[in-house]
């Protein structure tokens, strides 16, 4: 585990080295400025922030596992074994999205007006918001890494593909009811209307069962597919 932790942290460092974290930071916060107003309320963009970040999270999957170059992770892959150098990398991109996530809402609670919409009665204290809206975030984060491990190698053997599917799953994950982060996004907007705040308590362990079973699956195929 000592070992997983330290490829995690040299993935880490790869990323912001290689700026590779960059394209989809700033896609994000294009995304952020476009749909967001300051003053809205709390809720409601806490939502739109927790969608937009499923596609990011994938994102962010390819942007760690591109990089590094190929005689690099031949090295890599030699002295650590492919399996725990393929787990180190995913934990990095779900790293990355979740610093992403906390930074979105405090940035959200920041520009943001009233908690729920204006018409509300009752306001619901802005701690419960925020707790629901990062939780949200974090299913959203759990679902967007795993859309990108299955967009990706070992699943996905030919990159050139591999922005599509990520999307493609991304989206589904986004508008299918039976979606964890589909369910957590539709409570979030809905305490905006109605004031009454829930948190994903059922839809996170959920969504990462979801993520723990794919990894466990591609990581079990790294060990044959190491390319």
């Amino acid at each position: 585990m000592r070992q997983v932790g330290a490829l995690t942290r040299y993935h880490l460092e790869l990323l912001v080295r290689s700026h590779a974290w960059l394209p989809p930071f700033l896609t994000y916060a294009l995304l952020l400025v476009v749909g967001v107003t300051a003053g809205n309320p709390l809720l409601g963009d806490l939502g739109y922030g927790a969608a937009v970040l499923l596609p990011v999270s994938a994102w962010y999957v390819r942007s760690v596992l591109g990089a590094e170059p190929p005689a690099a992770r031949a090295c890599l892959v030699a002295a650590a074994g492919p399996l725990r150098v393929h787990l180190g990398a995913l934990l990095a991109a779900l790293t990355a999205g979740l610093v992403l996530a906390v930074a979105e809402v405090a940035a959200l609670w920041w520009l943001s007006g009233t908690v729920a919409n204006p018409g509300v009665e009752r306001q619901p204290p802005a701690g419960s918001a925020l707790a629901a809206g990062l939780l949200t975030a974090v299913v959203c984060v759990l679902l967007g890494v795993l859309a990108g491990v299955l967009a990706t190698r070992p699943v996905l053997m030919r990159p050139q593909y591999g922005i599509a599917l990520a999307l493609a799953l991304a989206t589904v994950a986004l508008v299918a009811p039976a979606s964890p982060a589909n369910a957590a996004v539709r409570v979030l907007v809905s305490a905006a209307r109605t004031g009454r705040v829930a948190a994903p308590w059922g839809e996170l362990p959920l969504a990462a069962a979801l993520l723990a079973a794919a990894v466990a699956g591609t990581a079990a195929l790294a060990g044959r597919r190491p390319g």
